[in-house]
């Protein structure tokens, strides 16, 4: 079942909404219930990672509880899915974006989750535009600091890929790119994996966890500069967190193995109101453990937004 399928049959209500920035769409859907003519609780907006697309979020708004009192928005960041371009883009353009998003929503503030590269950029919204965010949730955020020796070398050429990334931008102008990309449907990739995962078996593991992390199977469906760039934003240095005052949810994965643990955790104590929960899986706990991310998730609002929301909002 494609993604689309699986928001007809399981969510309410989706709608396709977009805004111009220049030459570029920026696009997002948006999902709540349809037994709620206005969702009353705040937006929540959904960031996806490195290489990726809205559709890592599919599975999610289908069977989320939180589409019955929030707006469940969900984004394709600037270069990516139906937001595609072929022109630069950095993290803090991403940011801007984002704010562009809620002021066309007409929404003041959101609850921010983000996975990965999404969470980097949560993180950064968080830093630059604090007023706009009720609260976050981080699932697997990277700190360069944090990256272990035998990764290092993703922090180290950071300025060889966003050369390479101008060099290959330069050609593009000129003409010189690939056709239109087919468009990953990562819900349906999901599912395949599960079915290795099922199995028990260590060498299906192996397959996992290759074919996820595989650069050669993400650049069939992004430009080459695009990717590039994402590995750029990926890894830049992000200033002290301690001037983010919302309530926060760090989902971590437990055996991902590509950053010093301790670190991590003293760059996410640096929030003052951080609640880190562990994730019992590898760096894709959307995969592997869908059902426990949705659960802390949802728990979560709960307790922090939705048991007294007025009180909780004039708090903050």
């Amino acid at each position: 079942m494609s993604s689309a399928e699986l928001i007809d049959r399981l969510s309410s209500k989706e709608t396709r909404a977009s805004f111009a920035d220049g030459e570029v769409e920026i696009v997002y859907r948006i999902t709540s219930h349809t037994s709620t003519s206005k969702p009353t609780g705040l937006p929540i907006v959904f960031l996806h990672g490195l290489a990726s697309n809205m559709t890592r979020w599919s599975e999610f708004v289908a069977h989320t509880s939180l589409a019955a009192s929030h707006r469940l928005i969900r984004l394709d960041l600037r270069g990516h899915g139906e937001s595609m371009t072929r022109r630069g883009f950095t993290l803090s353009q991403w940011t801007r974006d984002l704010a562009t998003l809620l002021q066309h929503e007409n929404a003041p503030r959101a609850i921010v989750i983000g996975h990965s590269l999404g969470a980097q950029t949560a993180l950064h919204f968080a830093t630059t535009h604090p007023e706009k965010l009720a609260g976050l949730v981080l699932i697997d955020p990277i700190f360069r600091e944090a990256v272990l020796p035998a990764k290092r070398s993703f922090v180290r050429n950071g300025p060889l890929y966003a050369l390479a990334a101008k060099i290959i931008r330069g050609l593009n102008a000129v003409g010189l790119h690939r056709g239109a990309l087919p468009r990953l449907d990562l819900h349906a990739l999901d599912l395949k994996a599960r079915e290795a995962l099922a199995s028990d078996n260590p060498e299906a593991m192996a397959r996992f966890v290759a074919q996820y992390s595989s650069a050669r199977a993400d650049l069939k469906h992004i430009p080459h500069a695009n990717y590039l760039q994402d590995m750029v934003e990926m890894f830049r240095a992000l200033p002290s967190l301690a001037s983010i005052e919302c309530p926060t949810l760090a989902l971590r994965s437990t055996v991902a193995g590509y950053q010093d643990d301790a670190v991590v955790e003293r760059r996410l104590r640096e929030i003052a109101q951080v609640d880190i929960e562990p994730i019992d899986c590898h760096h894709w706990p959307l995969t592997e453990r869908p059902a426990e991310v949705r659960t802390a998730i949802e728990r979560w609002i709960g307790a922090n937004f939705e048991a007294n929301p007025p009180a909780r909002i004039a708090a903050q």
